[in-house]
């Protein structure tokens, strides 16, 4: 058995009731999580560039699995055996991954394994057509207006906007190529489904960030209290700046990208990799904030005992993830490696 461990070449059945009996003496001790000071900026919205500390996060996964099957082969042992990298994709999804827990949706197919409300689904179908019927009137629909989701609801209840958005479908089957104004909706239908998560998101996400910032600021004008309580309120509201900005900026790229709504139907597969790929990163930053964000929905704006320790709270939330670095190269010594910085916090 000794010869056999050393090759990992452990029987099905065996490695099966050794992972299942480590599981159960110890299921909070075995598994995949990261809790160390690091500077990733490639995993997204947990790390955006600054020096951070991860959320520790835990994966139930059998010992001796390395990145081999936990069983003899066949269905059976693929589905036992996960890939590392697939693993720790899986983990930005979910909570933790335990024996016989099925991948979430995004690593395996790239679907969401979350839904939008029918509502956002409205607002994403009412968008794409008002952009169509803004191409349909001007030639090229980059130059539509932006009106935001009360607007947009109520334009397409229209019966006039209605019957234009029909001509669009005509006119688009035509420029496109294709055999009929239903191949177009379908093209929306299908368009507006990935564009529902970003319009869910940025209810979910981008509006109580923005509502969280919007009341810093008025308890910064407020203020009149203790001058070190003051330099938390207004470290707290930089940082929520700084967060604010980034998060909007994925928010206006996808905008961008998606607004000219002829070459997005034109390039449909691309524009979907595209949304999905910014749809998993504010997932991911959503699933972050998710705590703070529900404490700060329901605070008020009078700065009591309550409010200071939500601000300390922010705080150790948004410093390891948003707060500036300086690099510079070091002169003194030698070079080791290719790159070689030094990395400094900036207050």
């Amino acid at each position: 058995m000794t010869r056999i461990r050393r090759h990992h070449k452990l029987p099905g059945a065996y490695r099966l009731f050794i992972a299942l009996w480590w599981d159960w003496i110890c299921p909070d001790n075995w598994g995949l999580s990261h809790g160390f000071p690091c500077n990733c900026a490639s995993r997204g919205p947990l790390c955006p560039g600054a020096p951070c500390v991860h959320v520790v996060r835990r994966a139930a996964v059998p010992p001796f699995g390395n990145r081999r099957s936990a069983g003899d082969g066949g269905d059976a042992g693929r589905e036992g055996g996960r890939d590392s990298a697939a693993v720790a994709a899986a983990l930005d999804f979910i909570g933790a991954l335990r024996i016989g827990d099925a991948l979430p949706s995004e690593v395996l197919s790239g679907q969401a394994s979350w839904e939008p409300d029918a509502l956002h689904l409205d607002i994403a179908k009412a968008r794409l057509q008002w952009q169509l019927v803004a191409w349909l009137n001007s030639g090229t629909g980059a130059d539509a207006p932006d009106l935001d989701a009360d607007t947009l609801l109520q334009v397409a209840d229209d019966p006039a906007r209605k019957q234009q958005v029909q001509q669009a479908f005509a006119k688009a089957a035509e420029t496109l190529g294709l055999p009929s104004r239903e191949a177009v909706i379908q093209l929306v239908e299908e368009l507006g489904q990935e564009l529902a998560y970003i319009e869910a998101l940025r209810d979910r996400l981008l509006r109580r960030v923005k509502g969280m910032a919007g009341k810093l600021s008025h308890m910064a004008q407020a203020y009149r209290g203790d001058g070190s309580h003051l330099e938390t309120l207004t470290q707290v509201r930089r940082l929520t700046g700084a967060a604010l900005h980034q998060i909007n900026h994925r928010f206006e790229q996808l905008d961008a990208q998606t607004g000219e709504v002829m070459s997005v139907l034109r390039n449909a597969d691309s524009q979907r990799t595209f949304i999905r790929s910014n749809r998993d990163w504010l997932y991911r930053t959503q699933r972050a904030w998710h705590a703070l964000l529900l404490e700060w929905d329901v605070a008020g704006i009078s700065f009591d005992e309550g409010i200071l320790q939500l601000l300390n709270r922010s705080y150790q939330f948004l410093a390891p993830r948003f707060m500036p670095v300086t690099e510079w190269a070091s002169l003194t010594r030698p070079k080791t490696r290719k790159q070689d910085t030094t990395r400094q916090m900036v207050w």
